[in-house]
């Protein structure tokens, strides 16, 4: 069954991309005049997708809100500075953002404008933080991390060190009882499907889901990596620090906003966008498999196979759910390792890219 007929998509799931963009960027080598495919959550992805000079990046997904947040951060990004958009979006401190929302409104199709003119107050508060993911982990930095930790000892996890020093740390003063009990029963199963994601998209795990995030976060937790990883600092802080999203960081920020007019917004299901834009050389498909039951994964993975180019690339994360669509169609593709990358999104189990 489509989820979009089990589940509510009237409201913003995710208002940042949880995956990392340095990695996907560097995994789909997106090339000059590339026709790009992106799932768009948050849109983050697609907007780093746009520093190559595609000559497309189609942003799909079924949850207009989501579509919504990310038309309101693509007005930013070509109506503000790079200060500016960082500061509206909710990045940093400030006390002007429907100031510069009631500037750059105008710029909105009408039904996002309809939509944000009756949440003026996510808007003031940053819509970064808006998500009910982002919600959810916030209030484990909040309620759950002085349980575990103090101030002191957390900001002592983002310190430099050298490998062994993060190691002896995370083994000496952040491996406590405290840490392993309150962290595996805020992202148990039940949890984190009920307050951070949805019921129906845990359906097809089959796995003990704290173990596995804990596991996982472990792993990362002791690698030198983890002391400037913005996703964690978000976890344990409730807050990005210092650290932006690859979209805004000063490198990227004008290249995305000198292209931001080649990404467009396609409700529906990738899929339906094959429909209507034919096939694609490069695609960010997100964690989308992560919830779809076996039959309709081989439809979708399908259906993907035929719209992507000659010598085109898929690129997909797999979180609690093992999907690969090359051992599917072995002729068609092949799966592709990228060496040498540390994936900051720490909780996914494997990164999957298929060429063609």
């Amino acid at each position: 069954m489509e989820i979009h007929k089990i589940t509510s998509f009237d409201f913003i799931r995710y208002s940042t991309c949880w995956e990392d963009a340095n990695v996907l960027c560097k995994a789909l080598d997106v090339k000059k005049n590339d026709k790009v495919l992106s799932v768009c959550s948050g849109g983050d992805n697609s907007f780093s997708l746009l520093t190559n000079e595609p000559s497309l990046v189609v942003a799909v997904d079924i949850n207009k809100t989501q579509l919504y947040l990310a038309e309101l951060k693509k007005v930013a990004i070509r109506n503000l500075s790079q200060q500016a958009t960082i500061e509206f979006l909710g990045y940093r401190n400030s006390i002007y953002r429907l100031q510069i929302y009631q500037r750059i409104k105008s710029n909105l199709s009408s039904e996002a404008f309809h939509y944000w003119e009756n949440h003026l107050g996510v808007i003031e508060s940053g819509v970064v933080h808006s998500g009910k993911f982002e919600r959810y982990i916030r209030s484990f930095a909040k309620y759950i991390m002085p349980l575990i930790h103090n101030k002191k000892t957390i900001d002592k996890m983002f310190q430099a060190k050298s490998v062994e020093e993060q190691k002896e740390f995370y083994n000496k003063e952040w491996n406590t009882w405290r840490w392993r009990f309150f962290f595996k029963l805020f992202f148990s199963k039940w949890v984190l499907g009920k307050f951070g994601r949805d019921p129906e998209f845990m359906k097809q795990v089959e796995i003990p889901v704290s173990d596995f995030i804990l596991q996982q976060a472990q792993a990362h937790l002791n690698q030198k990596e983890a002391q400037n990883n913005i996703f964690l600092h978000y976890c344990l802080t409730g807050n990005f620090g210092l650290h932006l999203p690859n979209y805004l960081l000063q490198e990227n920020f004008q290249l995305v906003k000198q292209n931001i007019d080649r990404l467009v917004f396609f409700h529906g299901y990738a899929q339906d966008a094959f429909d209507r834009y034919g096939a694609f050389d490069k695609i960010n498909l997100s964690n989308i498999f992560e919830y779809m039951d076996d039959t309709t994964f081989v439809k979708v993975a399908e259906s993907v196979v035929n719209h992507t180019s000659c010598f085109g690339k898929i690129a997909y994360w797999n979180l609690m759910v093992t999907r690969n669509i090359s051992e599917l169609f072995p002729r068609h593709c092949k799966t592709m390792r990228i060496p040498d990358v540390v994936d900051r999104g720490f909780f996914y189990k494997d990164f999957i890219v298929n060429n063609f």
